[in-house]
């Protein structure tokens, strides 16, 4: 029978059944039309249907010996998803999963590979016999997964690329669920299916491809599943059954929005609770990843914690920390309970991997790798570094985790991860220096070459043309102010800087002189000079440490190895390389040491800074109170900030200094008249969306923020050749961001812009600081009222969504994110110098 619509065939055009469906780039616009002939023979319309099909799905083949087949997603093949090989439990067959296993002693927390159908009612029919009631399963795949009809079974395949057939697809879904990815695959197969008389192609030996590719028989869209339906459908079977898909990175620590996601879990499961009756048996949890190690592992040890909770467990044993799993502990209320409580949950999950033991081994191979080789786009070292980093990153996460769980689960989660971690900014300071190797990178690597010296002419062009009368780079005052900035000196020029300061003219018998570089520098022959990477001249080598003691102790190993080896060695100077014997050579303590014997006033202080991004709230407490301390001794002080290339972290120090300075002496009026020197006027006076956000949040805040523009407008009167003014730097370096550059560059630019953004939100809030605990003369320092004000008020809220939102989306930004903006002072990574201590 055909349609009645007409006795001969007509042309109608309708809609593309492939329209707004496949969102790949692969279908016809909405606006393309189909022809179908409507006619007595429906054979004609269904070939016209089919030849659309075939035009908008691309074909390829893994390589010339094997057949042409439609590919996923225009791109991927369908691969077997476990192999037997996997299986290392060897419990496929007798519990129905790969590696299916309980958490050490009586906890009801199990994982496993990825099963198949019949597989996974094997799983759970055993769990059921053993008397488990109540059983939450968890899928913790990132990646798709699609179930194809197999025998009697519906057996795993995902998509993998071409180029690594063995991993699975990260990230593939960008903004849609997975779930809803898996949908739109099952689609796809289902055509290819019928586009191939009911065949579609898959592989299961990726290893020799032996009788591949394989052909399936697909009749039906009921003969793919997805990983909804295999999961949830025991719902209606089961009364005590529970199913949620929680992703989970497979290297690294979950996300905050994980974390959220898990603890949204335990809010919805009433015998989760801590209310809940003890002497009722608690659910048994169930968790899978692909092979039921990595993910899975971590998952469990979750697990493993919340049931402690529950049960109030807390059992103990210790083994060598980390620096910064020891900085975590200390200042974690029971830091150290907390921490022995992952450790038991860890040795509970072990029998398939050990999260800490991974640790050790990845920082041992980093440590053993002596020629360093490039492998996969990156070095030996760098892979291995990135791995231990990883792991120890998931290691401070779990105890992190933990800590929450103490003190929010008797709240019954008031909070969620993600407020709380926000309301604990302080974690995400620590994380930042995860990495303290560059503390015990050897001396020896100047005189061995793996470093080179760099002569401060080569850093810092004296673009203020002040080293003839001042004998140092880029001198300039704040006009009106005891308030001077300047390049890194040598001992020459802080005699000449001092004799200035203290002359018949200005008068000052007192000079607080404050160092804020954060790399090592030397004076060699009467120049000052900064170890650096041959490779990379003009990237910093930072010390993460704000220690001065630390940082005096390490510039005297450099003066000793280089006073010790005796010879000749290679310097940067200005443009060219030269050779250097170096007579003489000093610190920059031992130089301003020299100096306090002439001049009685000068108090000199190192606070290093961070080169691009904010001060940190604990510096800005060092800088006020060392000001103040400096004014309390002598109302007329005269204050110098030095930096490199005097230039950006030394106008931050010199801002905190002027807004001192008014608080205690009085403010001038502020006018409306600001300097604007670029175009796009509203960016150039700083009033970004997300500036206006903390601006609207804070007591005064317009009258907060013009006063700081006011500083920075006064510091930066003289600045002009420099080229340098940070409400003007923030919005330069953003459009910067061109298309024609490489990703690298872009991400670079945007991490400075970003950066220099927060500088300028963390100038605010200090300046609000100032006034409001005024009253108090400042007894609560900066960093507690931060934490203690600040963060209930929403500001790190704001400060983890960080970005230009007038141009993009926070949501797809890593960088917007406290955790990866502080992580990563700089996209360049340096060589692998010292020890992962």
């Amino acid at each position: 029978m055909g349609t009645t619509a007409s006795a001969a065939p007509q042309p109608v055009y309708v809609a593309s059944p492939l329209d707004n469906v496949h969102a790949n780039g692969m279908a016809q616009s909405s606006e393309t039309f189909a022809p179908v002939i409507i006619s007595y023979n429906c054979r004609q319309e269904f070939q016209i249907h089919d030849t659309v099909l075939k035009a908008n799905y691309k074909v390829g083949r893994i390589s010339d010996s094997l057949p042409e087949h439609y590919l996923v997603k225009g791109e991927y093949f369908m691969v077997q998803d476990v192999s037997s090989k996997a299986d290392v439990l060897n419990t496929t067959s007798s519990y129905g999963a790969p590696n299916f296993r309980q958490v050490k002693g009586a906890y009801p927390l199990y994982g496993m590979g990825q099963p198949t159908l019949n597989g996974f009612k094997q799983v759970l029919q055993r769990l059921q016999t053993q008397g488990q009631q109540e059983i939450i399963f968890f899928c913790i795949r990132e990646e798709p997964v699609v179930f194809l009809h197999k025998d009697d079974d519906f057996v795993p395949y995902t998509p993998r690329r071409k180029e690594n057939l063995h991993e699975n697809l990260q990230g593939l879904q960008g903004e849609e669920t997975v779930e809803s990815l898996e949908l739109s695959i099952r689609n796809e197969l289902h055509d290819f299916a019928k586009l191939s008389k009911n065949i579609l192609y898959v592989y299961n030996d990726i290893e020799f491809f032996k009788d591949e590719p394989q052909k399936m028989s697909i009749l039906c869209e009921e003969d793919i599943h997805v990983t909804e339906e295999v999961y949830k459908r025991p719902m209606f079977t089961m009364q005590g059954y529970r199913y949620f898909r929680l992703p989970l990175p497979v290297e690294g620590a979950p996300l905050e929005d994980d974390f959220d996601a898990f603890v949204n879990i335990l809010r919805e499961s009433p015998s989760l609770c801590l209310g809940h009756s003890t002497s009722r048996v608690p659910p048994t949890l169930v968790f899978s990843c692909q092979v039921g190690v990595g993910r899975t592992n971590l998952a469990m040890i979750l697990g493993t914690l919340v049931m402690k909770r529950l049960k109030g467990d807390s059992q103990l044993p210790p083994q060598p920390l980390f620096q910064v799993i020891q900085s975590l502990i200390k200042k974690l209320p029971n830091g150290q309970q907390l921490m022995e409580e992952v450790d038991h949950a860890i040795a509970l999950c072990s029998e398939m991997h050990n999260i800490k033991e991974a640790i050790y081994e990845n920082a041992s191979k980093l440590e053993g790798i002596g020629e360093d080789y490039q492998t996969q786009g990156s070095t030996t070292k760098e892979y291995f570094l990135n791995r231990t980093k990883q792991s120890l990153e998931r290691y401070f996460y779990l105890i992190v985790f933990n800590a929450y769980l103490h003190e929010q689960y008797p709240l019954a989660f008031v909070s969620n991860f993600s407020q709380w971690m926000c309301c604990h900014a302080w974690l995400y300071r620590l994380l930042a220096r995860m990495d303290v190797s560059e503390l015990s990178a050897p001396a020896e690597l100047l005189t061995k070459g793996a470093r080179v010296l760099v002569a401060d002419e080569y850093l810092a062009p004296d673009v203020l043309s002040t080293i003839k009368e001042m004998k140092v780079a880029n001198f300039r005052r704040v006009p009106k102010m005891p308030v001077y900035g300047v390049a890194q000196p040598t001992s020459e020029a802080i005699g000449a800087v001092l004799a200035h300061l203290t002359d018949e003219k200005r008068k000052h018998n007192h000079v607080l002189w404050i160092n804020v570089h954060e790399e090592l520098a030397l004076e060699g022959n009467g120049q000052i000079f900064i170890p650096r990477e041959p490779s990379c001249l003009d990237q910093p080598i930072p010390v993460p440490t704000s220690d001065p003691q630390l940082l005096q102790k390490l510039e005297t190993s450099l003066k000793e190895e280089i006073l010790r080896a005796q010879k000749w060695l290679e310097v940067t100077l200005e443009q060219e390389k030269q050779m250097k014997m170096f007579k003489s050579c000093l610190t920059i303590q031992e130089i301003f040491n020299q100096h306090k014997s002439s001049h009685q006033g000068l108090v000199y202080k190192r606070i290093p800074l961070p080169d691009c991004s904010s001060p940190r709230e604990e510096d800005f407490d060092k800088l006020h109170e060392a000001i103040r301390n400096a004014l309390a001794e002598d109302p007329h002080t005269a204050f110098v900030f030095n930096c490199a290339n005097g230039k950006s972290r030394s106008t931050t120090a010199m801002v905190v200094a002027v807004l001192t300075l008014w608080h205690l002496k009085g403010f001038p009026e502020c006018t409306d008249d600001e300097i604007v020197s670029v175009p796009d006027a509203k960016y150039t006076k700083g009033e970004f969306e997300v500036v206006m956000r903390v601006v609207r949040l804070l007591p005064d805040g317009h009258k907060r923020k013009k006063e700081v523009d006011l500083a920075l407008d006064s510091i930066s009167e003289t600045m002009t050749p420099m080229h340098y003014h940070l409400r003007e730097m923030i919005i330069s370096i953003y459009r910067q961001i061109k298309p024609e550059k490489t990703e690298k560059e872009c991400k670079q630019q945007l991490l400075r812009s970003l950066q220099f953004l927060e500088r300028y939100i963390y100038l605010i809030l200090f300046n609000t600081y100032l006034h409001l605990e005024k009253k108090d003369s400042w007894h609560r320092s900066f960093s507690v009222w931060m934490e203690q004000v600040a963060a209930r008020a929403g500001v790190y809220d704001i400060l983890n969504q960080l970005c230009f939102s007038e141009f993009e989306d926070p949501r797809v930004m890593t960088l917007a994110r406290l955790r990866y903006r502080w992580q990563q002072q700089d996209i360049h990574s340096l060589p692998f110098r010292g020890e992962f201590i």
